[in-house]
């Protein structure tokens, strides 16, 4: 059987609107400010006037993935236009793709098949214009801390100790690490530096979790970019850049409303990498989908872990957000990766691997259930390579462990194929939740970082390298030990060792840079080989993808 591409459905699509999506979610007119036909921000006045009460929040997220992902976006798509098909009022609230994923291996985040946000194309490229900002306010920064220096360094500034670098929203490994400066004393002072993703920076979090313009600049002035010769931070307001920062970033704070394929209203805005940052989208977005809809509809990065880890421990305790239920999506083919089946033979049916790889999903599924005491279900995400006797076996030996499960085939079917998903979710958020966090603010780093590793990775503890200790202590004194904990490790495994596969024990994570982002209110713990500019893979996505002499592009999926 021939399907249809993901772009050629969106393309297919007929759009209402974006006024009308406003309309029918009840955003008056004044509110809307329209990037063409089909795309919109909304003014920040609106959370402020709007006397409507909060709608119930519900996070989707994930086993651990596999390379090319396990269609959370698409879960939450496709939730959120069953809850409108059973007669719901819901919104989805939506990370921003980032061009690197786009143009690399995992492709664009607007989901897939008949559950998609669009227009597709757009909001997969430059959309609103969103990251752009978020990069340049990042390269601004980083222009006025080497010029502070060449202008004779008033403030002492150690160029061997400066933390901030340079972005660009792509993967490029070669600028990981760079010198600059070179040409003589008329072009700066020479220096080790590089570049993060933009989805990586300071700034992206900054943006993300900021609830105002004021609240905005507040943070950005707080970041720190480097130390003075006595070891001294050095912040964005001591450069005094974070007027100029926020004037670059006004606009890119307004939530973006697109459409799913089938009129549900969708804030798509924000996009921090969950393995290298929190990884959510913005406070901004999500207290505005609560604000239109009875069910507010949100998704974090990879797995439960990463993703839903930060979620509930960094943004919830900052926004004051309590979510009523969570989802946590399954498939078959991730399953049978954490049972040992290689990645080239995901798609024969192999039930034995696929047993063996639900231990993976029992522990996240225990992490949401005893750790943060919320209601969940499982939802197993059909792929159209899986068997039904595969299908079936995860059904079965959920429900023989008493784990809530359901079938969700909104790739295919759309809102029809999430009707189930979604009046188990109704249900769901009528039950009682104690929400606690993982761990509190009142600890050491490092019995933070000791109990995520234990409580949510199953690890037996932490291995902190010398360098980590000595930036611990730094960091201590500085005065930020009561901060919540972001660690940056990979996604494809509990541990930090990306082999590691299902559900590991008996190991330890490496501790190996631990720095503080003051601005965005977080420590960030680096382990393993964790990196903070990706790079392409052997043959990326943007070979595949062309435009023709109409402007209509192909290939992006």
């Amino acid at each position: 059987m021939a399907y249809l591409s993901d772009i050629e459905i969106a393309q297919n699509a007929k759009m209402q609107p974006i006024t009308e999506i406003a309309r029918a979610a009840g955003v008056d007119d004044k509110y809307i400010e329209q990037y063409g036909k089909y795309k919109a921000k909304i003014d920040l006045s609106y959370l402020n006037e709007c006397t409507n009460e909060n709608g119930k929040l519900i996070l989707v997220t994930a086993i651990t993935p596999t390379p090319a992902g396990e269609g959370k976006t698409t879960t939450t798509i496709g939730l959120a236009d069953g809850l409108k098909k059973i007669g719901k009022n819901v919104a989805v609230a939506l990370r921003e793709p980032s061009l690197g994923p786009v143009f690399g291996i995992k492709g664009g985040a607007a989901g897939g098949g008949y559950a998609q946000v669009v227009p597709m194309e757009d909001i997969n490229l430059h959309f609103t214009g969103d990251f752009h900002a978020i990069g340049a306010a990042n390269n601004l920064l980083a222009a006025m801390l080497d010029n502070h220096i060449q202008q004779g360094n008033t403030l002492g500034i150690d160029v061997r100790k400066i933390t901030w670098k340079r972005c660009v929203d792509m993967n490029d490994r070669q600028l990981r690490n760079i010198i600059d400066g070179l040409g003589g004393k008329p072009n700066g002072t020479p220096r080790e530096d590089g570049f993060d993703i933009t989805v990586a920076s300071e700034i992206m979090a900054v943006l993300c979790l900021s609830n105002s313009i004021s609240d905005l600049k507040d943070r950005l002035s707080r970041i720190i970019v480097g130390y003075t010769y006595d070891d001294k931070p050095v912040t964005c307001g001591d450069l005094k850049a974070q007027g100029a920062m926020t004037a670059l970033l006004k606009d890119a704070l307004k939530p973006n409303l697109v459409q799913t394929l089938e009129g549900t209203p969708a804030f798509v805005h924000g996009g921090p990498f969950a393995n290298i940052a929190h990884g959510c989208n913005s406070v901004i977005a999500t207290k505005t989908a609560m604000k239109v809809a009875d069910y507010a509809i949100t998704e974090a990065g990879f797995g439960a872990d990463l993703g839903a880890e930060k979620f509930l421990d960094i943004k919830c305790r900052y926004a004051g957000l309590t979510p009523s239920a969570v989802v946590i999506v399954a498939t078959v083919r991730a399953l049978k990766m954490h049972g040992g089946v290689p990645k080239t033979e995901l798609g024969s049916e192999n039930l034995e691997a696929l047993e063996k790889g639900i231990p993976n999903l029992l522990r996240h599924v225990s992490n949401i259930k005893n750790v943060y005491k919320l209601p969940s279900v499982v939802a197993v995400n059909k792929f159209p390579t899986d068997t039904d006797a595969e299908v079936e076996l995860i059904i079965k030996k959920c429900r023989e462990l008493g784990v809530n499960v359901v079938l969700s085939d909104v790739w295919a079917k759309g809102g029809e194929g999430g009707i189930e998903m979604a009046e188990e979710v109704v249900r769901l958020c009528e039950q009682p939740g104690d929400f606690t966090y993982s761990y509190g603010l009142e600890g050491s780093i490092e019995d933070k970082i000791e109990a995520i590793v234990k409580k949510i990775y199953g690890g037996d503890g932490i291995t902190v390298l010398p360098s980590a200790k000595k930036q611990i202590a730094q960091l201590t004194e500085l005065g930020f030990a009561n901060l919540p904990i972001c660690v940056a490790k990979t996604q494809y495994s509990f541990s930090d060792d990306q082999t590691k596969l299902g559900a590991p024990e008996g190991f330890k994570v490496t501790i190996k840079n631990v720095k503080v982002s003051a601005g965005a209110g977080f420590i960030v713990v680096l382990t393993g080989d964790i990196m903070t500019m990706p790079g392409l893979p052997k043959v990326p996505a943007a070979e595949k993808i062309d435009v023709d002499e109409n402007g209509k592009i192909t290939g992006l999926f």
